[in-house]
């Protein structure tokens, strides 16, 4: 597999890919439909009349300007005709056209232009009544770094904006480090950081256990190096045959001129890349690069199972459940996914999958012109790949298997936590909410969110406590300041009236049911709708006093319809014996082996682990902290060479004004700034 550098995870580049294939034209046809205030049919009639036949995309929108669907056509023309009429149309788009009052387009060049924006517009839109990628986790890539006279081969996850190859993606952290530890012994390569490699007067541990050729300390030319870094990227690039080849062939060479010590060398480094096309899972004979997507549908829920093969070897799978209309085909929902899938990832060769799909040919051609290399597209009928494609397959089927069961009890769960604590319907969204110091210092609040489908960890939230009038310690004090500010913020951001409360009692039910395999025609075939803004019920880890506390705080702000339920620990702290305290009943307790006093119980523990961890987090980055920091106007480049030219923070806040200038960087104006900073 190539290296990939054109590509980012940034939102902000994600910006400019849709820049990049929109070409001159945006035709947009919104103005229109909102003087004449018509709706459905009638407005996108009315739309038809203007539209040219070329490529491109189009949005359908709302009443409220939200979109419901964006597509991509050959022919603008032709496809949104088919918009209307409802006759032959499925519920899903019979609702879509209905609730459609604006429509926009965007005129590309070609067809391939039209599907890569698609993807792109899907991703950062999510609408409605698309077929929805959920993948809120990077994948982790080996980078080779460029950036150094002596590169070094580290793991990388998040926005590409290093200089040097990356080299994936891996689906897992452990396949990365393992990896990693095997190509060190096979190609010798360093991963310390820049500054320990340059500081370095003699060899470290690496070296002597012949991990590390010792670039560092001159033990190998820099041409020599340099050899090993390239063997290394031919090899990650799928050259690993030629590179054994080579490897071969010297130590052969050394042996006939009976340099054994040279040979053994070779021998170690052939015996570690066997290592690493050997030790995983399945490693295909036939197969160099490729990807291998299965999908598997049951129960109304979808699981699309991708392998990852490299250089000839198993570098991990991961299972996707899209979120998608259960009327969906798998070919359509696969379709969908592998172009959402490679819009922020780099395609390999060969993507190998389990169904044909309507427009192969065209989403080979536009993942090869992304990836500037020729992408072929198969669905195999025999042999190895085959194999491997049943393999994804049959590991597609057990991850939807164990998804559908979790769901199920999941459901079952959050019943009993409506019927054991009162509450008017099952509940959706349930927030509980802890917070973490140390004699109240680095103080933090967190929330975290639980619904059907189990922990929602994209909504979790932490609070940094700002307040300086707060008594360094007072747990009441920093709830009522991460309680305000949340429902302050949910209340300018999602207000609700009475009658919106109701209706999210009744879309709970539909919700439940889904999950629990019902069949609700209104249903688009998935979770009536996402995770909703506002708490069914809120947890609080605490006895009455934070719950008077909390309840006091929401009745300030005007909120007096959401329950509110403590969670005080057991004599001796024993996890089994909470009491729980509710507004307008007695204090009690739940049976030992009571499965809603176990999720509870799980649900304060995930609250509790998250707000340690971040309050660790925030003292770990309050102990790094550098003096020179907090001086405006010195960047990591000046903070760097001042360091570099004084060797500790402390020795800068003693320099003179004089010696301050004498830094590479450092204008009189600066060297004064600093010089006041340390001497106010």
């Amino acid at each position: 597999m190539s290296s990939s550098r054109s590509r980012s995870d940034t939102p902000e580049e994600a910006e400019e890919v849709v820049e990049t294939v929109q070409p001159t034209v945006n035709f947009l046809a919104a103005d229109t439909e909102n003087a004449t205030g018509l709706v459905g049919v009638e407005v996108i009639a009315d739309v038809v009349k203007r539209l040219p036949m070329g490529p491109g995309v189009y949005r359908m929108l709302d009443v409220n300007g939200d979109v419901l669907y964006v597509g991509k056509a050959r022919s603008l023309k032709k496809r949104v005709t088919n918009y209307t009429r409802l006759q032959g149309q499925s519920n899903r788009i019979m609702r879509m056209i209905m609730a459609t009052a604006a429509m926009e387009f965007v005129l590309t060049r070609t067809e391939t232009e039209a599907l890569l924006l698609e993807a792109n517009l899907i991703k950062r839109l999510r609408p409605r009544f698309n077929v929805l990628l959920r993948d809120d986790k990077s994948f982790p890539y080996i980078l080779i770094t460029g950036d150094h006279a002596s590169p070094a081969i580290v793991k990388h996850r998040g926005a590409r904006r290093r200089k040097g190859d990356y080299f994936g993606p891996f689906a897992s952290a452990t396949a990365v480090g393992r990896t990693i530890n095997a190509l060190q012994k096979a190609f010798l390569i360093r991963n310390c950081t820049d500054s320990y490699y340059d500081n370095r007067s003699r060899p470290c541990l690496l070296y002597q256990i012949k991990r590390c050729a010792g670039p560092c300390t001159g033990e190998i030319s820099s041409q020599g190096y340099a050899d090993l870094v390239g063997e290394a990227k031919a090899f990650l690039s799928g050259k690993s045959q030629l590179v054994k080849q080579q490897l071969a062939a010297h130590m052969e060479a050394a042996s006939q001129q009976l340099d054994f010590e040279h040979a053994a060398v070779y021998r170690d480094r052939l015996a570690a890349l066997s290592h690493i096309q050997a030790h995983q899972g399945i490693n295909p004979q036939t197969v160099e690069e490729a990807d291998v997507v299965a999908i598997h549908q049951e129960g109304g829920q979808t699981c699309v199972q991708v392998f990852f093969f490299r250089t000839g070897q198993n570098w991990g799978n991961r299972a996707y459940f899209p979120k998608a209309d259960k009327s969906l085909e798998e070919a359509a929902v696969l379709e969908s996914f592998l172009a959402q899938f490679y819009d922020d990832k780099p395609a390999p060769r060969l993507i190998l999958l389990s169904h044909e799909i309507e427009e192969q040919e065209l989403l080979a051609a536009a993942l090869s012109e992304k990836a500037e290399h020729k992408v072929e597209i198969a669905v195999p009928k025999r042999g190895e790949k085959k194999d491997l494609v049943d393999h994804a397959m049959t590991n597609a089927r057990e991850a939807l298997g164990r998804r559908l069961a979790e769901t199920s009890s999941q459901a079952r769960l959050l019943e009993g936590v409506a019927e054991v604590f009162g509450l008017p319907a099952t509940p959706r969204r349930i927030e509980v909410y802890d917070n973490s110091h140390i004699m109240g210092t680095n103080a933090v609040g967190c929330m975290i969110v639980a619904g059907p489908e189990g922990f929602a960890k994209g909504q979790y939230r932490k609070f940094n406590i700002k307040s300086e009038t707060i008594t360094p310690g007072d747990d009441f004090g920093m709830m009522r300041e991460m309680l305000t500010r949340r429902f302050s913020r949910l209340l300018k951001d999602h207000a609700r009236t009475p009658v919106e409360s109701e209706e999210s009692a009744s879309e709970t039910q539909a919700v439940l049911e889904f999950a629990a395999g019902g069949n609700d025609e209104d249903d688009d075939g998935l979770p009536q709708a996402d995770m909703p803004a506002w708490p069914d019920v809120v947890f609080i880890d605490g006895g009455l006093g934070q719950l008077n506390a909390v309840r006091e705080i929401l009745t300030e702000l005007g909120i007096t319809d959401v329950p509110l339920v403590g969670i005080a620990k057991g004599p001796d702290r024993d996890a089994g014996r909470e009491k729980f305290f509710m507004e307008g009943r007695p204090s009690f307790m739940l049976p030992e082996r009571d499965p809603v006093l176990y999720f509870v119980q799980r649900l304060r523990d995930e609250a509790h682990r998250f707000a340690i961890g971040t309050h660790r987090a925030k003292r770990s980055k309050e102990i790094a902290k550098n003096p020179l920091d907090d001086i405006a106007g010195i960047g990591p480049t000046r903070k760097r060479a001042l360091l570099r030219h004084f060797g500790t923070a402390k020795a800068v806040s003693k320099a003179g004004i004089e010696d301050l200038m004498a830094v590479s960087g450092i204008s009189e104006t600066v060297a004064r700034l600093i010089y006041d900073h340390f001497h106010d």
